[in-house]
């Protein structure tokens, strides 16, 4: 039997604390060469005005992909920008464990590499907060932060100043916290030591000399190579870090513009998040050093992601179990 598993009950079953350590088990595995993952798969439509991607990955606990719409266009609308499932299957013998929905799967998983990001490059004490969006991402990312720094402000943009407000206020009264709206992007951006950009721009718009000494970012919301959030001087002056050094140096705009207009080569990435987190790369070495990361996201976060909710949906009865066929009829 196949269990379905609805987005309440991803939210429910894959808290951001235990989401955090779900995806460092994958970097980790990733480090250690036990995931496979291709590049991801993108079907546009004609116009170019949202696409299908496909994302299959391996790792020892599961074999499975995600499918999923995007259209940036529906951000400020009833949908998601992303919706679809992830598929979990069984690696010993191929059986369809679980579908999963993909909208609540990005929507935790992404952010929660982005904490797993900032606890291993941020400084100790920073808490100083700058949120880029005001969407699903945005969401998930502070309550990201908030899992693992002290935040002792934060701040938010959006070039909707209305959506930041809506935003500011429910998600103050969700974490019992003051949130701030800033009128521009070097508002937010001046002085803070984590910053999040989270947004559906294509063109830059966090500009590396608002970026104080010792900040971290995690720059999470662009992931083809057509688009970016920061400029090149943004990613010249930090030390840059990444999911995957393969889908970066394909799919990142951000990596990918600075590089065209020769700020930076391919020796500027520093490395890979999951050999920071087992060693075979050194974080941050400074006080004063600024460190970026770079989120993609990748197959192994989703698969990941859906095998915990699986387990835990197991453990405590949740889900509907499905008859999807598999077996040889007699």
């Amino acid at each position: 039997m196949t269990l379905l598993l609805s987005a309440a009950d991803v939210r429910r079953l894959l808290p951001m604390e235990e989401a955090i350590e779900a995806m460092a088990d994958a970097f980790r595995a990733l480090s250690e060469g036990d995931a496979r993952l291709p590049l991801r798969t993108i079907v546009w439509t004609p116009d170019r005005r949202g696409g299908l991607g496909v994302m299959p990955g391996f790792l020892p606990a599961g074999l499975g992909a995600k499918v999923v719409s995007f259209f940036p266009g529906n951000h400020g609308t009833e949908l998601d920008s992303h919706q679809g499932v992830v598929l979990l299957f069984e690696a010993e013998r191929g059986r369809l464990l679980a579908v999963a929905d993909a909208t609540a799967i990005t929507a935790i998983r992404t952010a929660a590499v982005s904490g797993l990001a900032t606890r291993l490059l941020a400084r100790e004490e920073a808490g100083d907060l700058a949120i880029f969006g005001s969407g699903t991402q945005a969401r998930t990312h502070l309550a990201a932060m908030l899992a693992v720094r002290r935040i002792r402000r934060v701040r938010v943009w959006s070039r909707s100043a209305e959506n930041a407000r809506a935003f500011a206020a429910r998600e103050a009264q969700r974490h019992g916290i003051a949130i701030e709206t800033s009128n521009s992007a070097e508002e937010a951006a001046r002085g803070a030591d984590l910053l999040c950009t989270v947004t559906s721009s294509t063109d830059p718009f966090l500009r590396g000399e608002w970026l104080a000494p010792g900040a971290h970012v995690n720059a999470a919301g662009s992931s083809v190579a057509s688009a970016r959030e920061l400029d090149a001087a943004a990613v010249a002056r930090a030390s840059l870090f990444v999911d995957r050094r393969e889908s970066t140096v394909n799919e990142s705009g951000d990596f990918l513009f600075a590089k065209k207009e020769g700020a930076v080569t391919e020796e500027h990435i520093r490395g890979e998040l999951g050999d920071v987190l087992t060693g075979k790369t050194r974080g941050r070495r400074s006080a004063d050093e600024i460190t970026l990361f770079k989120s993609l996201g990748l197959a192994i976060e989703d698969v990941a992601a859906a095998e915990h909710v699986r387990r835990r949906a197991e453990e405590t009865g949740a889900g509907i179990a499905f008859d999807f066929g598999g077996l040889r009829e007699p």
